[in-house]
């Protein structure tokens, strides 16, 4: 139709031009009198000539409507055969419109929706009237649909491509629904004051710093409509709907900001962590997803929300300030005495680190075997030397002879075969399934045991039996001192002096020899610990000396150092050689050492396909927030992230574009003091 329309236009256009020239012609001839048409043309001929060329239009404009008529009851039948005869009405009542276009998308006909609602849409380019529409010409999209939003009303379009037919669907009430429902969706939180029990003690609760967090809190649910109700002294039920909460992540939950500052300015580490569950009618399994949401916060500092929709990955918003130091003799005591039940209930122990092993792993998993030995439980530990750190596979054999480490470990092939329903399996220095040093184990084990002091990442062990992972500790290994030290096995563990030493080496690793923001009393306290059970700290030492070969890597990529943005380093690698893990961390390390420097990122391959960032802050900026965006993570001060590739240049523009994005987000404007409790 829309040809034949076409073609009429051009002839009429033709024939319109033809007369007028030939009119023109004929009245220069005429007035002017040349040939003496005067004589030969009277006006009475002249007035005949008229009448046969205005009926002859008038033919031509009959003949053109009788063409249209014919074409518009073609496309009729057409629409006919498509939907059906006599339905129009039925498709008007569940306001449905119609429109056929030719392969070049052009309207040929519509039903009577689009007229009623004054959509002119015929002989008009559908795709350049709404250009969505184009994603229906697409491969399997034509049966997804697309909406369109036309004169304030929402439309449900589908593409019946072979008949050139497009359907139009007013959704425009169900939608509103959809729109009110999700905004009324309920919305679960739970609240919880960190360091409360820390700085209220017994009934003084009338603390200046805490009144005003409290009230602070009932403010920011009063403003933001939340039904909020005291479920402990340190922590609260909060109800809500969706378009509060929408509200609140607008806000980006400025409430824990203002905590934060206000516990600054009082000198006392209040903080707040937040789980917020949605996305589910039930509102017990959004209290339960709430709960394991803010455990998720507090296992990775405090100070954060975390926001879990069901079915989805969880987000992190917050999380500036480094988690506080508590130190609570009793529930250390607690802990260490579930744990020795759980290895006393079990025939065979199994205990393991994370891939490419350093001291700390390795030292808490030789305290781990001393708590063991003592229990007369049969234990080993797995290790494949190819999977762990040079200085600790050097640690490993200087330390231990050849029958002794026959006893002590065994690799990841052996242990499968030794793992059943009675083994219970230990994993330390790492909480993240995917970096253990023997995946399959973790998913065999039905009896599993996760001590770790890096921030909890989403990605976790799935129902561990004990989990203990407390971000403040310095190490694993300051963490399984005081078990050692404090569990109420009488008589006290024994612990080697070989296995002491080299927990102390892992102490002085991931403390940076006791000068990380993470060291605390408790450091300090476990390293006496291990001291008195006759640590070496000069052999400690020595077990993390650098050789000349290491230290020469280690000054060039120091060497490549630039400052993207104030307080900022960031150090590449040589592209076209390989580092060993502990090389690019002890890079790090080295640039945190710099005057001015608040946050240290280094670069380098560790395999062909592998690039390696070590990330070291001295506690004003979370890197471990910065490398979780990498798909990485670790602790406040010292994390770490890998990327699939070879090019060093590239990995550090996605470093760099996460650091323009997200730098202010991780910055924090003040550390709050370590607080204790004896």
């Amino acid at each position: 139709m829309g040809r034949t329309i076409k073609r009429i236009k051009t002839i009429s256009f033709i024939i319109i031009l033809l007369e007028i020239l030939a009119g023109s012609v004929f009245s220069v001839v005429y007035f002017n009198n040349y040939f003496h048409v005067q004589n030969i043309v009277t006006p009475y001929i002249i007035t005949l000539a008229s009448i046969a060329v205005l009926v002859v239009n008038c033919l031509l404009i009959w003949i053109i409507i009788l063409i249209l008529s014919s074409l518009r009851q073609k496309t009729d039948l057409r629409a006919a055969e498509v939907i059906g005869s006599d339905v129009q009405e039925a498709y008007n009542f569940a306001m449905i419109g119609l429109a056929i276009t030719d392969d070049k998308n052009v309207v040929l006909w519509t039903n009577d929706l689009f007229k009623s609602r004054h959509i002119e849409i015929m002989d008009t380019d559908i795709i350049a009237w709404q250009p969505e529409l184009a994603a229906l010409r697409e491969a399997n999209s034509s049966e997804q649909g697309v909406k369109i939003v036309v004169n304030s009303r929402t439309y449900a379009v589908k593409l019946l491509s072979e008949a050139g037919l497009w359907i139009f669907k007013d959704v425009t009430d169900y939608e509103q629904i959809f729109n009110y429902s999700k905004e009324q969706a309920p919305v679960v939180g739970i609240l919880a004051i960190d360091n409360y029990d820390d700085v209220v003690r017994g009934d003084d609760d009338f603390n200046d710093v805490v009144t005003k967090v409290k009230n602070d809190i009932f403010g920011y649910a009063k403003d933001y409509g939340i039904l909020l109700r005291r479920i402990k002294d340190d922590s609260y039920l909060m109800l809500c709907n969706f378009s509060s909460f929408s509200k609140m992540l607008e806000d980006k939950f400025s409430i824990i900001d203002k905590v934060r500052a206000e516990s600054i300015l009082g000198d006392i580490p209040l903080t707040l962590s937040i789980g917020i569950a949605h996305d589910f009618p039930d509102v017990n399994k959004l209290n339960d997803l709430a709960i394991e949401a803010l455990d998720i916060a507090m296992s990775r500092g405090g100070d954060q929300v975390v926001v879990s929709a069901y079915g989805q990955e969880m987000k992190f918003y917050g999380g500036k300030s480094e988690a506080q130091e508590k130190r609570n003799r009793v529930k250390t005591r607690v802990l260490a005495d579930s744990l020795i039940s759980l290895i006393n209930a079990s025939q065979r122990v199994l205990i393991m680190g994370h891939a490419m092993m350093d001291m700390d792993a390795l030292g808490a998993c030789l305290g781990m075997k001393a708590i063991c030995n003592r229990l007369k439980i049969e234990s080993r530990i797995v290790v494949d030397l190819k999977n762990t750190e040079a200085k600790t596979r050097s640690a490993l054999t200087q330390s231990f002879s050849k029958d002794e480490l026959e006893k002590l470990i065994v690799n990841s092939k052996d242990a499968e075969t030794l793992i059943d329903g009675n083994t219970l399996l230990i994993v330390l220095d790492v909480h993240i399934p995917s970096m253990v040093m023997a995946p399959k184990l973790v998913d065999r084990a039905a009896k599993i045991v996760v001590i770790d002091h890096h921030r909890r990442a989403e990605e976790y062990i799935d129902s561990p039996v004990f989990n203990h992972i407390d971000p403040a500790a310095s190490s694993t290994c300051e963490l399984i001192s005081e078990f050692i030290r404090f569990s109420s096995i009488n008589p006290r563990i024994e612990l080697p002096s070989t296995y002491a030493t080299i927990m102390l080496s892992g102490i002085f690793l991931d403390s940076s020899y006791f000068k990380s923001r993470s060291t605390g009393i408790r450091t300090f306290e476990a390293a006496t610990i291990l001291k008195e059970y006759g640590a070496d700290n000069s052999l400690a030492d020595d077990f993390l000396k650098d050789g000349y070969e290491e230290h020469k890597e280690i000054t060039e990529i120091t060497a490549n150092l630039e400052t993207p943005f104030y307080g900022v380093v960031i150090a590449t690698a040589d592209q076209d050689r390989l580092y060993d893990h502990a090389t690019i961390a002890k890079a790090a390390n080295l640039c945190l050492t710099y005057k001015g420097v608040h946050a240290a990122f280094v670069l380098g391959k560790i395999s062909p396909r592998e690039i390696r960032l070590s990330a070291r802050s001295d506690g004003t900026i979370n890197v471990s927030l910065l490398c979780e965006k990498l798909n990485g993570g670790g602790h406040f001060t010292s994390a770490a992230a890998l990327f699939n590739d070879n090019d060093v240049r590239r990995a550090k523009q996605k470093l760099i574009m996460v650091l323009e994005s997200s730098l202010k987000e991780a910055t924090n404007t003040g550390v709050p003091k370590n607080n204790e409790e004896d």
